[in-house]
C-alpha cells in the first residue's frame, strides 16, 4: 500500500538516491519496481548483528542522509531517524515521538477508520511531491519467481495427476488462508476446502493454496480434505514472497482472508473477494476496482481484535461457503475484464 507514496517521490526526485530501510522480507515485496535505489536491513531480533543496535546506527550515520520519510508510526523508527543524523525527518506526531521530527503531520484519529494508502500519500505530499488520482498498487515478478514457480508445478506432477494439473496451470484460482494479524482473520479451514471443490466441479477452473511458512500446515489440509487433483498447495515448496506473487499474478482470481498478499491481485489486474472478520474495510482500502469484499455486519465488530474476544468468532464462522462461492462466481463472470 506504500508503492503509490514511494512513485510519488521517485518522479518527484528523479536524480535522488532513495534507500529503503525495512525489515529483511519486505525487499522481496519491493524488488524491481525501481522505487528504490539501495535497501538497508534493519532486523532487531535476528541474528545479524549489523542489522541492530548500535552496529546499525553506525551504518546508517554513514549514509549521510539528507532526508527520512518515515511510513511506519513508532517511536523506535522516529527515534532511528534522529540518530541517523538526517536534517529533515518526516512522519505523523503520535506516540510521543513528535520532538524526534522536524516536520510533523498530525495523524488522523485511529477512532475513524482511513485508508492507510492515503495515510502514506500525505506523507509523500509534505516532502513536497505531487499527488495524482491514481492509487495503483506497483510490483514486479523476478524471473527467479516464475523459475521457481515451473519448478514447483514440475513437483507436484505425477502419472495420476497429470492431465488434471495441465488442466489447473491453464485456468486456476489461488486461496490465500490465513495472516500474521491473528487468528481472527481466519475463515475456517474446512470452508476452503468445500469452496476449493466448488470452484473446481461447478466452475471448471483448479485451485492453487498459496501460503506462508505459519500457514503450511492449515494449506496441506485444505488439499487434502478437497481430494481433488485439480487443487493443490504451495505447502511443500520452497516459500518466498516472490513465489506467491508469480503465483497469484497468473490465477484468474484470488480469494484472501485480510492478509497482505491481497494487494498482490490489484497490483497485476486480478480479481479479488476479500473476506474480512474483525478488521475493517477502511483501514486497508485502495478503491481496486476489480475488488469485492465480504463483511458480516455484525454488532460486536469490526473489533479489531487478534483472537476473538467472545469465543465464537462468527464474523468469519457466519460467513457462509455459499456466500463466498456467490462472489467467486460475480467475479469470474464473461464481464470481468483482465488487464495486466
Amino acid at each position: 500500500m506504500a508503492t503509490p507514496a514511494l512513485r510519488a517521490v521517485r518522479d518527484q526526485f528523479p536524480d535522488a538516491e532513495i534507500v529503503g530501510i525495512m525489515r529483511p522480507y519486505v525487499a522481496d515485496v519491493l524488488a524491481g519496481t525501481g522505487l528504490l535505489d539501495r535497501t538497508m536491513f534493519y532486523n532487531p531480533r535476528g541474528s545479524d548483528t549489523s542489522q541492530k543496535g548500535w552496529n546499525f546506527v553506525r551504518a546508517l550515520r554513514a549514509q549521510r542522509l539528507d532526508t527520512v520519510l518515515l511510513l511506519t508510526n513508532s517511536l523506535r523508527t522516529a527515534w532511528l531517524s534522529w540518530l541517523s543524523g538526517a536534517p529533515r525527518r518526516v512522519g505523523f506526531a503520535r506516540d510521543l515521538r513528535s520532538w524526534l521530527l522536524t516536520d510533523r503531520i498530525e495523524p488522523k484519529s485511529r477512532r475513524v477508520p482511513n485508508p492507510v494508502m492515503d495515510e502514506y500519500l500525505r506523507l509523500a505530499e509534505r516532502l513536497g511531491c505531487q499527488i495524482s488520482s491514481s492509487r495503483q498498487i506497483e510490483l514486479t515478478v523476478q524471473p527467479k519467481d516464475e523459475e521457481r514457480l515451473e519448478e514447483f508445478w514440475s513437483q507436484v506432477e505425477t502419472p495420476t495427476n497429470k492431465s488434471a494439473l495441465r488442466w489447473l496451470r491453464r485456468s486456476y484460482v489461488c486461496v490465500n488462508t490465513g495472516g500474521a494479524f491473528g487468528g481472527a482473520k481466519n475463515w475456517p479451514k474446512e470452508y476452503f476446502a468445500d469452496l476449493a471443490c466448488r470452484i473446481v466441479e461447478e466452475l471448471g477452473h483448479g485451485v492453487l493454496i498459496v501460503c506462508g511458512p505459519s500457514e503450511r500446515e492449515d494449506a496441506r489440509w485444505i488439499a487434502s480434505a478437497a481430494d481433488n487433483p485439480a487443487v493443490v498447495s504451495l505447502a511443500d515448496a520452497k516459500l518466498s514472497i516472490g513465489l506467491t506473487k508469480a503465483a497469484i499474478r497468473g490465477a484468474e482470481l484470488l480469494v484472501t482472508t485480510d492478509s497482505g498478499p491481497r494487494h498482490f491481485a490489484a497490483a497485476f489486474g486480478v480479481p479479488v473477494v476479500t473476506l474480512y472478520g474483525p478488521t475493517h474495510i477502511a483501514w486497508s482500502e485502495t478503491q481496486y476496482a476489480k475488488a469485492e469484499h465480504l463483511q458480516l455486519k455484525l454488532d460486536c465488530g469490526p473489533c479489531q481484535q487478534r483472537e476473538c474476544p467472545l469465543k465464537h468468532h462468527r464474523c468469519m464462522r457466519d460467513l457462509s461457503v455459499d456466500t463466498v462461492f456467490e462472489a467467486v462466481q460475480r467475479q469470474l463472470s464473461p464481464q470481468q475484464v483482465r488487464v495486466a
